[in-house]
């Protein structure tokens, strides 16, 4: 195998939480470019998911399944997940990519925000892998991307007034890692990508706030791209990282080094 061959993602099926907007959004095209042949991408928002799937169909053939689904709701995840597979045959590609986040001080935070971030990050993350994973380990194989943050492995910058959403992070970095161990005997890989700081609708104003400490605390000095995500994505989901898996991949710029 070349290594052109080992990012190759022709024949597989992938299926991108969140994919309508942002991120999610990023990776989907990254995969159509890395020649992936099905792709499913679901979020609460199908409105949004279809447009992603109308925009990248317009420049690649291959297959999108576009499916309304609350990470939240268990039954709403398990029938996508019957529906993906009656469609496509297979998932041998997951990113949990869901995320929700709240900023408030910790006393002024609601117990109903906070339940909200941990539903969808953490519990959305556990119900969407238990669930792809039952068809995964009847295939004996599979991938599994989860995504993480810089947020998540350690206390952040007073700005960063989103404890929910760090505590998050940081659960499903040990999520990740104990998944991997655990289906390892499976075939199955799992693996994190830990972004720092990228221009998107949930960390736009997080990004105003704290603009000038992010920039002078990241060596490479900017913030991040779609190019700087899309590559790191489809390494972790092709055969060029076939040896990898329990590992957390930062992509931010530098600033975990400090």
């Amino acid at each position: 195998m070349t290594v052109l061959q080992l990012f190759e993602l022709t024949g597989k099926t992938a299926l991108i939480t969140g994919g309508g907007r942002g991120l999610g959004a990023t990776m989907a095209r990254g995969f159509a470019e890395a020649g992936i042949s099905n792709l499913i991408l679901c979020s609460r928002k199908l409105a949004n998911c279809q447009e992603v799937a109308e925009t990248i169909k317009k420049e690649y053939a291959i297959n999108i399944l576009t499916l309304q689904c609350d990470v939240t709701d268990e039954n709403e995840i398990n029938k996508t997940v019957d529906a993906a597979v009656a469609h496509f045959g297979e998932i041998d590609i997951l990113i949990n990519n869901s995320g929700a986040t709240w900023g408030a001080p910790v006393v002024e935070m609601p117990k109903e925000a906070w339940d909200k971030v941990i539903a969808t990050n953490v519990t959305g993350t556990f119900l969407m892998s238990q669930a792809v994973g039952r068809y995964m380990i009847e295939q004996q194989q599979g991938v599994i991307i989860n995504l993480a943050s810089v947020a998540g492995f350690g206390g952040s910058p007073a700005f960063m007034d989103t404890i929910g959403y760090n505590t998050s992070k940081g659960a499903v970095m040990t999520f990740t890692k104990d998944l991997a161990v655990k289906w390892g005997q499976h075939n199955i890989r799992v693996n994190a990508i830990a972004p720092g700081f990228f221009p998107t609708k949930m960390s736009n104003q997080t990004i105003v706030d704290g603009y000038d400490y992010i920039i002078n605390s990241t060596p490479l000095g900017r913030l991040g791209t779609d190019e700087d995500l899309t590559g790191v994505a489809v390494f972790l989901a092709s055969a060029a990282s076939q040896f990898m898996t329990g590992q957390i991949i930062s992509v931010d710029g530098g600033s975990t080094a400090l």
